[in-house]
């Protein structure tokens, strides 16, 4: 997929063909696979390419590379545009379409889907501790000698983004041994921290597993992260030479929350439904222009 988007020219006219671009986790997996069958049952040709971290799939879209993606406020302001104010949804949103708009990538409107980051504890440890925010993980681990075996899983990416791992740790005083520092495939998280492999673990506020595996989201009650809405993003020329696109991602876009995905992504990650079929049925339960 690297090889072929370094091979790749940069944008060209627009033919018959819309090329979607994707990220390398279950809910990117779902939204291209019903933004792609949404967009085929409206007779278009759609192209999907999914897998990709989130810096290559941006400039695989700003070279004229994808056509359509669907990104994150927060992954916009803070990773693309190094933007370092606190923002609200509204104002993070605003900000970000604006700075894209010279670029010639229209932000479409936004989600109410809030895909962001949390730090999850497994239930037997948050019973245990009667941790509930991550303030009060800070002081656990400061007050209490054995906390120095919890080992936090997180993926390579939040590692070393910068809303990741060392300002997390900063703002909420934090300190972990590099032993106790685990990087691993997103999924991977989920799991380890279901069979009590993690004690910490970075997570997804809308993905399935978490109420799946009993899994509790802390409060970040330093507001720490920023707001991740999930927003169809078009190449300019794209939405010019389909006058119908942007009405329909739209219609896509507003139908789409929190508790919508995250039962999708519990469909594909723990009752091993095939993403083709999650789709689907979504698409048949709701009515779209």
């Amino acid at each position: 997929m690297i090889a072929l988007l370094v091979a790749a020219p940069c944008a060209s006219a627009f033919a018959s063909t819309i090329r979607l671009g994707a990220k390398n986790f279950t809910e990117q997996y779902v939204l291209a696979e019903i933004t792609s069958q949404y967009l085929r049952s409206r007779g278009y040709t759609v192209e999907a390419h999914s897998g990709l971290g989130s810096t290559l799939m941006r400039s695989a879209l700003e070279n004229g590379q994808f056509d359509v993606v669907w990104d994150y406020t927060g992954t916009a302001a803070l990773v693309y545009d190094k933007i370092e104010e606190k923002l609200t949804p509204q104002q993070m949103y605003e900000r970000v379409k604006a700075l894209d708009e010279p670029r010639g990538l229209i932000w479409l409107d936004a989600s109410p889907v809030n895909d962001t980051y949390a730090l999850g504890l497994p239930g037997r440890v948050a019973q245990r501790t009667g941790i509930r925010t991550v303030s009060e993980l800070a002081a656990y681990l400061a007050k209490h000698p054995e906390s120095k075996h919890f080992v936090f899983g997180m993926d390579a990416e939040f590692a070393n983004r910068p809303d990741g791992l060392k300002p997390l740790l900063a703002a909420y005083g934090m300190h972990f041994r590099r032993a106790q520092l685990k990087q691993m495939d997103p999924g991977l998280v989920y799991t380890a921290l279901h069979n009590d492999q993690l004690t910490i673990g970075l997570v997804y506020t809308t993905d399935g597993r978490v109420n799946g595996f009993g899994i509790v989201p802390l409060e970040d009650d330093l507001h720490f992260f920023p707001p991740y809405n999930a927003v169809p993003i078009v190449r300019k020329e794209v939405l010019e030479r389909n006058p119908q696109l942007a009405k329909q991602l739209n219609a896509l876009s507003a139908v789409l929350n929190n508790d919508v995905l995250q039962k999708m992504n519990k469909e594909v990650d723990l009752d091993g439904k095939p993403v083709q079929d999650v789709a689907a049925e979504f698409l048949r339960t709701h009515t779209l222009p």
